[in-house]
């Protein structure tokens, strides 16, 4: 697929390409704590894994995601000792435990990826566990990520892709301030249990949405109001 940015690279000088492709490189997210009124995100551990194992399987994350499944403790090591590292390293992105500020006990995962250090725009998922779902716990890490983005970071753009059918995903990112950009048509695939118990690929729309620094403006009342809490604490 051919773009404005990648046909606009193609007249530069190839050197001077290389610069900047050298530049964007050498951004990366730092290891931080984000604080709100009921959770706290960090970067993910060793001794998340058998509560991110167990997230993983869930049916909801299966169809969703492209997540292996079975989700084994030994692909959450994985995770947790290689591949979030490396995309940190690389400045691709970093993946965030999300707890329950009084338990400790993992809620869920918010994950940056795609980011573009130039352009200072990064694209954002979450995933929640089931049993902590209906509480507003993904809008809540999603809103308090991109607040973090915007102040300390200065980003200009967070990016959501929600497939066609994922109603609560697209609810998260309607309650945060996010605005719909249009549709991908056929970009998505998300899979679906066979009779025989299986999973197969099914192909469907993405949903594209953004959320810029300006958009955030209101986001706390019309957060609370939609769940019953109150403003974010600040972050660490």
């Amino acid at each position: 697929m051919l773009h404005a940015g990648q046909f606009s690279g193609a007249l530069t000088d190839p050197h001077e390409s290389s610069k900047v492709t050298e530049r964007r490189m050498t951004s990366t997210f730092p290891n931080i704590s984000i604080s709100t009124e009921r959770l706290g995100l960090r970067p993910l551990d060793e001794d998340d894994l058998p509560a991110l194992a167990e997230m993983m399987n869930d049916e909801q994350v299966a169809a969703w995601t492209d997540v292996p499944q079975p989700f084994t403790e030994e692909g959450a090591r994985r995770w947790i000792t290689q591949y979030a590292p490396a995309e940190r390293a690389a400045g691709r992105g970093i993946d965030l435990a999300v707890t329950e500020f009084l338990t400790q006990r993992l809620v869920g995962v918010v994950q940056l990826g795609k980011t573009n250090w130039r352009v200072r725009s990064t694209e954002l998922s979450y995933i929640i566990a089931p049993w902590a779902r209906g509480e507003g716990y993904a809008s809540e890490a999603a809103l308090a990520t991109a607040k973090w983005l915007f102040g300390d970071q200065r980003f200009e753009r967070v990016e959501l892709r929600t497939a066609a059918d994922n109603t609560a995903s697209q609810q998260v990112a309607q309650k945060i301030g996010c605005i719909s950009e249009g549709v991908l048509r056929n970009a998505c695939i998300v899979h679906v249990r066979t009779e025989d118990g299986t999973w197969t690929d099914m192909r469907t729309d993405f949903i594209v949405w953004s959320l810029l620094p300006e958009d955030l403006e209101g986001s706390d009342e019309q957060l609370a109001d939609s769940r019953g809490f109150g403003s974010y604490a600040q972050w660490n």
